[in-house]
């Protein structure tokens, strides 16, 4: 049985990323990783370790996103809570026997990790990601 590791991330829409650090640097005085543009994901993300786990600070860089399309319709926020599970595809077939709606019911690979989408329709209305490190073996634990 697959398991959830721990919360990897909550990822947070912006307009501007400089503005942004104003409150989760500037005032909460988390300290900013990196910020790196994702190429992948057409976006510039802020990396904001807070214990165990990150905030990230996303900006869309192109129009034609889901990211851009929620800055456009809620003018930014809570985008999606990110779990890291020991074992993604296990997780996605027990999500999937229990009648949850995936978005990806394969999970993306990407450099050094392997991620999945959540439908909010299935889980109150949050956008849920799943998350594995490349390497992890599950079998080994």
């Amino acid at each position: 049985m697959a398991n959830i590791t721990k919360i990897n991330h909550i990822a947070i829409v912006v307009a501007d990323i400089d503005g942004a650090l104003s409150f989760w640097r500037d005032a909460l005085g988390l300290v900013v990783d990196h910020i790196e543009d994702v190429t992948s994901q057409k976006a510039v993300v802020g990396f904001l370790p807070c214990g165990d786990s990150e905030v990230e600070l996303v900006k869309p860089t192109a129009e034609d996103t889901g990211i851009a399309k929620f800055l456009a319709e809620r003018g930014g926020g809570m985008h999606h809570l990110c779990f890291e599970v020991d074992d993604i595809d296990a997780m996605l077939l027990q999500l999937k026997d229990k009648g949850v709606r995936l978005i990806n019911e394969t999970a993306m690979e990407l450099p050094g990790r392997k991620i999945s989408f959540v439908h909010p329709k299935s889980t109150g209305g949050v956008l849920v990601e799943l998350y594995q490190l490349a390497g992890k073996d599950p079998m080994m634990g």
